[in-house]
């Protein structure tokens, strides 16, 4: 075996699949920064106060994706994996009463949560009213008159929501870091991480601002022990790729 010099300057490919069924679940591009390690930290056998004998404590490994350009799917990741195709949200929508005392509302507006105001007056003084079906009727509004209507809508189509609470955690992920590396002689041969179980911490802390660089979303996995005692591997192909 021939020992190469080798450098690295390429952002990983990140496979990630589900643990129990080794079913893909995300092959992932698009990262700007990927990052794995792990520390152990040791416990001592001293004599006469001296330290003599180490011991090293289990290892405590990390994965790290960091990204700019992403798909919703990788959100899922700090949930249970499941996107849903429906959700309530809330609108604000300028209407015109065309109809002397009524406004007619978008299908699927949520009972109870409808507020009508004056035009350039929202979350002022509310019109009252009452709504029935997908109308808003009270005699105080005027054909030709636009309104600003606040309300929860639910929408079934055209939407996908992740849903973060309590009783949603993540699942176990079998995850391939893979990258490529250069050698003194200008050969670049694949290199992988493999992660045997890995576990999304529960985290996500996102900013949203209009200027300055895109946001970033950064998801950290804990790399633990899988029922064979694997924790990660490091594999270095000694030949490129055909």
């Amino acid at each position: 075996m021939t020992n190469m010099n080798k450098a690295n300057r390429t952002c990983c490919d990140v496979d990630i699949r589900v643990l129990k069924t080794l079913a893909p679940y995300l092959f992932f591009e698009d990262a700007n920064v990927t990052t794995f390690g792990f520390t152990a930290d040791e416990t001592y056998a001293t004599s006469k106060g001296a330290k003599k004998i180490a011991f090293s404590n289990p290892m405590d490994g990390t994965m790290t994706i960091e990204a700019q350009v992403k798909p919703f799917k990788l959100y899922a990741l700090l949930s249970d994996g499941v996107i849903e195709t429906s959700a309530v949200v809330a609108e604000r929508k300028t209407i015109s009463c065309t109809t002397a005392g009524e406004l007619t509302l978008p299908e699927g507006v949520k009972a109870g949560s409808v507020f009508v105001y004056e035009e350039g007056d929202f979350g002022g003084k509310a019109v009252k009213g009452a709504v029935e079906s997908n109308k808003f009727a009270t005699t105080d509004l005027l054909t030709g008159k636009a309104y600003e209507v606040g309300y929860l809508i639910a929408k079934e189509s055209g939407v996908q929501k992740i849903s973060f609470n309590n009783k949603k955690n993540p699942l176990d992920y079998y995850i391939t870091m893979k990258t490529v590396e250069k050698d003194e002689s200008g050969v670049i041969t694949p290199y992988v991480i493999t992660g045997y179980k890995c576990k999304p911490k529960k985290a996500l802390d996102l900013s949203f601002s209009s200027s300055g660089d895109a946001a970033t979303v950064k998801i950290e996995f804990a790399c633990l022990e899988d029922r064979d005692g694997n924790v990660a591997d490091m594999v270095e192909y000694m030949e490129a790729e055909a």
